[in-house]
């Protein structure tokens, strides 16, 4: 049945009031939508900070690759690098995307005391735009790893003069090779297309960001193999391992301590295998603990624990090649495993087991000789192998002495002379309960 007339007329006036408010609500939508994709829009703060390893590459790399040009505002890598320890190859593949980045790519050499030396005040060199913290510095370039004629000299008419040497804060300013970026926030500001805003309060007035911040860092398990590759951590990593094992030698079984020293060793060759460790040197620290490995069998420190200390000195002045350990981070390695290894290790071993070492029963009866004097300690040679041996006051050994093992205590010998030795009040007392 057909509407009337005025009834028609109110149905269309209300289906295109309809009609239009649903656009409305759609352009409105459709304008909310594209206010939130603006607003998407951000800066990418990346924090390089460490050697420049494979996993610190690929995130910087990675980051490049990825940017979106209609969200991302511009590129802000945060370093603080002062070597790199990956083939050239790659450094050149990450610098051509840093140059063919669709957004600025900016660097920030901060906060205080943060260093951009080497292949990464090369990368800096190529950024749209350079800050530097106060306490930073930046520079000693070394030879350029860029393809010649591809690349403009780094930091132009200064290549030369900062190739072998740092500036700071000021002297970079006065350079022209970066601007004051006290803080993060201050060298994002600086940023082109970083929008700000001032907010008045009673007790003045401070700028705050609108454009927001995404940062970006290594995922945890990408944090601890950089970690890891670092040259103080692998090389502790090495000695702790290594003293670890050379421990669980000496006792039955596997205990914690030999899961433990695994494990290091295990990250110590990970971190051996990406930094430029050299061959021989890594040799010689194996065999200083070999060297202390044959001394803590003997129970005293002798020939072997010298040839071990100065094998592990050699190759831990020479352990890595163009990057060398902190003097602090060498003497706790020197020292701390010269004095576990020559003065800890045979008494832990003798507390753990103050039994009858397992399966040296058969040196009991065994003879030999007295390498120094026993009154009542001292050092003895059995079948060859040098010992820590203990005898009784009343009968001193003089060096060359012939003697025998009577008894076995830890890694501690107990021995008597041949001839002459005195009856020991133990067996003494058991001699006569017996004849009574």
């Amino acid at each position: 049945m057909a509407l009337p007339f005025p009834l028609r007329r109110l149905t269309a006036a209300a289906l295109l009031v309809g009609l239009l408010c649903g656009l409305g609500a759609t352009t409105a939508s459709a304008q909310g939508d594209e206010q939130h994709e603006v607003s998407l829009a951000a800066v990418d703060v990346v924090e390089a900070s460490g050697f420049l390893d494979p996993v610190l590459v690929e995130m910087m790399a990675d980051t490049l690759r990825s940017v979106d040009p209609n969200r991302t505002v511009a590129i802000v890598f945060q370093v603080n690098s002062t070597a790199s320890v990956v083939p050239v190859d790659e450094l050149v593949v990450l610098a051509d995307l840093i140059v063919e980045a669709p957004v600025p790519v900016s660097f920030w050499v901060g906060p205080s005391k943060a260093r951009a030396t080497g292949p990464m005040a090369q990368l800096v060199a190529l950024g749209d735009d350079i800050g530097i913290a106060p306490g930073a510095r930046m520079g000693a370039t070394g030879e350029s790893f860029l393809p010649a004629g591809s690349y403009d000299p780094a930091f132009g008419p200064t290549t030369g003069y900062l190739r072998d040497r740092t500036v700071g804060y000021q002297e970079a300013i006065d350079l022209g090779l970066a601007r004051r970026a006290p803080v993060l926030l201050e060298h994002l500001v600086g940023i082109p297309g970083f929008e700000v805003r001032t907010v008045v309060e009673e007790d003045g007035s401070s700028v705050q960001p609108v454009t927001p911040t995404r940062f970006r860092q290594l995922d945890v398990v990408d944090q601890f193999f950089h970690t890891v590759a670092s040259p103080a951590v692998t090389y502790l990593l090495l000695l702790v391992g290594l003293g670890l094992l050379v421990f669980e030698l000496y006792t039955a079984g596997v205990g914690i301590a030999g899961v433990i020293g695994a494990v290091s060793f295990l990250l110590a060759t990970y971190g051996l295998g990406v930094l430029p460790a050299r061959g021989w040197a890594v040799g010689l620290v194996i065999l200083a603990f070999l060297g202390y490995a044959i001394d803590v069998q003997a129970g005293v420190p002798r020939t072997w624990s010298v040839i071990g200390t100065v094998s592990l000195v050699v190759g831990s002045v020479f352990l890595f090649d163009g990057v060398s350990l902190s003097w602090i981070t060498f003497g706790v390695g020197v020292v701390g495993t010269g004095m576990g290894m020559v003065g800890g290790m045979p008494a832990m071993v003798r507390t753990r087991f103050s039994t009858p070492t397992i399966g040296r029963e058969w040196m009991v009866g065994e003879t030999g000789h007295a390498v120094e004097r026993l009154s009542p300690n001292g050092t003895v040679s059995v079948r060859g192998a040098i010992w820590r041996a203990t005898t009784n006051r009343a009968t001193p050994l003089e060096p060359g002495d012939e003697l025998r093992v009577a008894a076995i205590d830890g890694l501690w010998l107990e021995v008597e002379p041949l001839e002459g030795a005195a009856r020991d009040y133990r067996r003494r007392s058991g001699d006569d309960s017996q004849d009574n």
